[in-house]
């Protein structure tokens, strides 16, 4: 299987740089302590995140885009996405007046680096991979112009089904081309890509990556994975696929339920179909709430992120102490600045 990644593109504001250098399955962990300790060595299964490095080390597999078409890819996209009025305002400190009327820019607008790379990659695995049959497993961005122009590149979106997958990989057969979205796949998804005979161009997003290694540390010690995200969101499902144990909440107000099921342990069965679709399987919320990671899905408002952070931190250091909340409570900083800068600029 091979992955792709990497080029250089001149997006609105001019030339940047969309790439920059970046630096199976493995036993159910508990959140009880007990079950850690019991581990033996036969049980340390190689992680879900080292398999997904063993996939990218496939020929067929390609992270790092195609030199040879990449000046035609900057020319594309430079006609599709630059603008002399974007280019005026941002001279202007982002505002004009004409005819008494004063238009005004965000100074954050445009794709972030993480969009810019992805389009690039599927540009130029399109134009690499001219002979051809080239599939995309989801949108690359929720960004209609862009999809349209990968539909206009004859490149086909594999179609949502019924099956255990949730989606029509029949379409898919030897030596064709498979493009990752910038949102990512889930493993589950990857390791079948790895076992075709099929290119993949891997577009995720670094940051989203982040968020994958990320809840790979909560797995290694015994956490589960509080994701704060939509469940049914397609990096959110990518990301959960790299955890063992996890529950997904959308909002405040879900993690605030998650938070009073911890100080009570009341009301199981209704908690439990609340979240029926939003917790892994087999998921016990009085063993696996316990020890808990948070991680999130990186187009969530940061400042929801950090203050569901900050309830969690406060919620378990008040039932274990201040001595012993490292070992019920650990965060690690997976947030993306791009979602709130552009919504809120």
């Amino acid at each position: 299987m091979k992955f792709a990644s990497a080029a250089i593109l001149l997006i609105a504001a001019g030339t940047a740089s969309a790439f920059a250098p970046n630096p199976s399955l493995s036993t159910r962990f508990s959140s009880s302590p007990l079950r850690m300790s019991e581990k033996t060595s036969e049980e340390k299964k190689i992680s879900k995140k080292n398999e997904r490095l063993r996939f990218m080390k496939s020929d067929q597999f390609f992270r790092n885009g195609f030199k040879e078409v990449r000046k035609d890819v900057e020319a594309t996209m430079e006609g599709q996405f630059k603008s002399e009025l974007v280019d005026t305002l941002k001279a202007n400190e982002y505002v004009i007046e004409r005819d008494g009327v004063k238009v005004h820019l965000a100074d954050s607008f445009g794709f972030c680096w993480g969009v810019e790379r992805s389009i690039a990659l599927a540009y130029e695995a399109v134009k690499h991979f001219p002979d051809r049959k080239v599939h995309i497993t989801n949108e690359l961005i929720h960004n209609p112009e862009v999809n349209d122009n990968l539909h206009n590149m004859n490149v086909n979106f594999i179609e949502k089904s019924n099956s255990a997958s949730g989606k029509d990989f029949s379409v898919v057969n030897d030596n064709d081309v498979v493009i990752l979205p910038a949102f990512g796949a889930s493993f589950e998804e990857m390791q079948m890509f790895n076992d075709k005979d099929v290119e993949v161009v891997d577009t995720t997003c670094p940051w989203v990556s982040k968020v994958w290694n990320t809840v790979d540390k909560h797995q290694k010690k015994g956490l589960t994975s509080i994701i704060h995200g939509k469940y049914e969101h397609e990096e959110t499902v990518a990301t959960v696929s790299f955890c063992e144990d996890y529950i997904c909440v959308k909002n405040m107000d879900e993690a605030k339920m998650v938070v009073e099921y911890i100080k009570t342990g009341e009301g199981k069965e209704a908690f439990m179909e609340y979240f029926k679709n939003a917790v892994s399987e087999g998921f016990d919320p009085d063993t696996m709430l316990v020890n808990l990671g948070l991680a999130n899905q990186t187009t969530m408002y940061k400042t929801e992120t950090r203050a569901i952070g900050q309830m969690l931190q406060v919620t378990m250091m008040e039932k274990y102490g201040p001595v012993d909340i490292k070992s019920h409570y650990l965060e690690f900083d997976t947030i993306c600045d791009a979602t709130q800068v552009r919504t809120l600029g």
